[in-house]
């Protein structure tokens, strides 16, 4: 008898209470675990003790931004994926160059651009393991 496979492990850094709490019940619905914070800071502790997929982080956020914390995340995490979600094109930019393998989706999109853009994610990565 095959164990169903484990459902993908999402932490999402998002300093807005709305957003995160949208993303996180969209990223559910479609099949995820999420985990939640509400600052970059906040996210380092769990990316220490637990096993992401993927850290799906705003940007621009307090304390620590979202460029800062995927930097952390690839030293104490190197198997996490990263995506960014910003809405301002100029930080986009410094993502793209700090970040290069990261994805970058733009405020505003929909919430099935999400689902489509974390799937791929995690297709581009099971497709390069075959």
């Amino acid at each position: 008898m095959n164990a169903l496979p484990l459902p993908r492990r999402i932490l999402l850094a998002e300093d807005d209470e709305a957003m995160r709490t949208y993303l996180s019940r969209a990223l559910i619905k479609a099949g995820y675990e999420v985990e939640s914070v509400d600052r970059g800071t906040a996210a380092i502790p769990l990316l220490e003790e637990g096993e992401f997929d993927l850290l799906l982080s705003d940007i621009v956020m307090p304390e620590m931004d979202g460029i800062e914390l995927a930097q952390r995340c690839n030293e104490v995490s190197p198997g996490t994926k990263v995506m960014f979600i910003t809405g301002f094109a100029a930080v986009t930019l410094k993502a793209q160059a700090d970040q290069p393998r990261a994805k970058i989706l733009s405020k505003p999109f929909h919430l099935r651009d999400l689902v489509l853009e974390v799937d791929r994610v995690f297709e581009t990565e099971r497709q390069a393991s075959l």
